[in-house]
């Protein structure tokens, strides 16, 4: 500790699993919004990652809460929410969006989406997975051309719904710290517009980082006009983002408060590494140049795969030190502008490094068994007639 600070402020209340929570619900939202591309807006060119897209949202929304748990020291005090709500409080309000999100917008999507392929993999496997795909199917063994109609038309009014949701979902992360008024770090009414943009860029850069590793995996060429699409919308919503994150900037250079000296030590001294270069310059930076290249330049298919791979990966990185500098930045000062704290992370305590790199392995491993179940590959499931005269 320096200077001068109250004993409350000596110790930081929100720790690395609080900058997990809004980053693992950002790629959640990014990837609905890649996905919505192909069904509401007609962008055929990102189809084969639509229901890659769809899974991958689906895996990492189950993590989300999961972080926010582990920080109550009561978790099992969160089931209050739903039993008492109360719509003045924010953090409360997240239980409610979560839920409906997760059963009335994701899994319904996801269910009418793959139905064809739950009520085909009914009919042929055997087993235990027989019977896993039947519970599947809810008792709908209805593949007729109208009935995938029918599915069709009430899956693109879901996913119309869902963009707002998805908006809703991370955007009331960002209002709940541009409601701090207290403290100048979050206290803008840009941070919600800035949290959801950024959430876009973190969404599409993961699923695309996602579409080409599996692609390897299973041994098959990448569509590179998929790909090359992807990577267009990447680069213009990073735009965007960092035009907005910029617009903060200014305003807070021009505005000056008597927080700003305090706010500029901080940049300068100790956020300098995980803001000024892994932020902006790793993970903001790099990425802009280098999609902006493939943009420019026609470059061969290798190349570019290797570009949009580090980009991705830069591009997570930065998103991830963005949420690192709110969350944890935010509290390193004193609210008297007079000392300043810092931040010491564990390793197997509960909210130590241990648990936050557990928490971000999980999705990849629930992504995994969801891709085992529910292949999202646009390839047709053997029909029952094919595969008897295959035995």
């Amino acid at each position: 500790m320096q200077g001068f600070m109250y004993p409350n402020e000596i110790e930081l209340q929100w720790s690395v699993l609080i900058v997990l929570y809004p980053f693992i619900t950002g790629l959640v939202a990014g990837a609905f919004i890649l996905a919505s591309l192909a069904r509401i807006f007609h962008v055929e060119q990102v189809k084969p990652t639509y229901r890659l897209a769809l899974l991958t949202a689906l895996a990492f929304l189950i993590v989300a809460p999961m972080p926010l748990q582990l920080h109550l020291g009561h978790p099992e005090r969160s089931l209050e929410m739903y039993l008492t709500p109360h719509r003045s409080s924010a953090m409360a309000m997240f239980g409610f969006v979560y839920l409906w999100y997760l059963m009335a917008v994701l899994l319904m999507e996801i269910w009418l989406d793959f139905r064809k392929d739950i009520v085909i993999l009914s009919q042929t496997t055997k087993g235990v997975k027989r019977h896993f795909y039947r519970v599947l199917s809810l008792g709908s063994q209805n593949i007729s051309p109208g009935s995938l109609h029918v599915d069709d038309r009430v899956g693109w009014a879901i996913t119309l719904i869902g963009i707002p949701s998805a908006f809703l979902l991370h955007g009331y992360v960002g209002f709940i710290f541009g409601s701090v008024k207290a403290n100048p770090w979050w206290s803008s009414p840009l941070m919600p517009v800035v949290f959801i943009f950024s959430a876009m860029v973190s969404g599409i850069a993961l699923v695309m980082l996602v579409y080409m590793v599996a692609s390897r995996l299973r041994k098959t060429a990448i569509d590179m006009r998929c790909l090359d699409t992807i990577a267009k919308y990447l680069f213009y919503t990073f735009i965007i983002d960092f035009t907005l994150e910029m617009l903060d900037l200014i305003h807070r250079i021009y505005e000056a408060d008597e927080s700003f000296r305090s706010l500029d030590f901080m940049v300068r001294t100790k956020l300098f590494i995980s803001q000024v270069v892994v932020q902006i310059f790793l993970g903001t930076v790099t990425p802009l140049v280098l999609l902006a290249i493939t943009q420019l330049f026609h470059l061969r298919h290798k190349l570019r795969k290797r570009i949009y791979a580090i980009s991705g990966i830069c591009t997570l990185i930065g998103i991830f030190a963005m949420r690192w500098n709110v969350v944890i930045g935010g509290q390193l000062f004193s609210k008297s502008f007079l000392g300043y704290t810092t931040y010491k992370m564990g390793f197997v305590t509960r909210e130590g490094l241990g648990p936050a790199i557990f928490l971000m392995l999980l999705p990849f491993i629930i992504l995994y068994v969801l891709v085992k179940l529910l292949p999202p590959w646009y390839e047709e499931p053997p029909t029952p007639g094919s595969l008897s005269a295959a035995e």
